[in-house]
């Protein structure tokens, strides 16, 4: 039986290296993807894998839910096709994610 492009990266991914590490992001080379993996949500339950309408890849994806119990699909990892995303491209995200936690951790935890 034939394997999925993502049942073949996260095979990888377990046997994948780590190409980069952040505070709140790790970015692995997957087998034909750079996958970024958001630190924050790597222990949500993965419930669909779709394309993420920001980057326009595909992305795991999981639900968070708020004080008022509603749920807000959130994406877990992302996998970049090496074919289209430089690793650069990618370390670009991460840095995004990572001022994003920064600057929600000091609003929301002041010295």
């Amino acid at each position: 039986m034939p394997y999925t492009y993502i049942e073949l990266c996260l095979h990888s991914l377990a046997m994948g290296d780590v190409l980069k590490g952040g505070q709140f992001f790790i970015v692995y080379d997957a087998d034909g993807a750079f996958v970024l993996e958001d630190k924050t949500k790597r222990n949500l339950t993965v419930l669909e894998v779709s394309k993420d309408d920001r980057y326009g890849v595909d992305a795991e994806k999981g639900i968070i839910y708020d004080a008022d119990g509603r749920g807000h699909r959130v994406s877990i990892r992302w996998y970049f096709p090496k074919d289209r995303f430089r690793l650069d491209d990618v370390l670009d995200v991460a840095k995004g994610i990572e001022e994003f936690y920064r600057r929600l951790r000091e609003e929301t935890c002041p010295d």
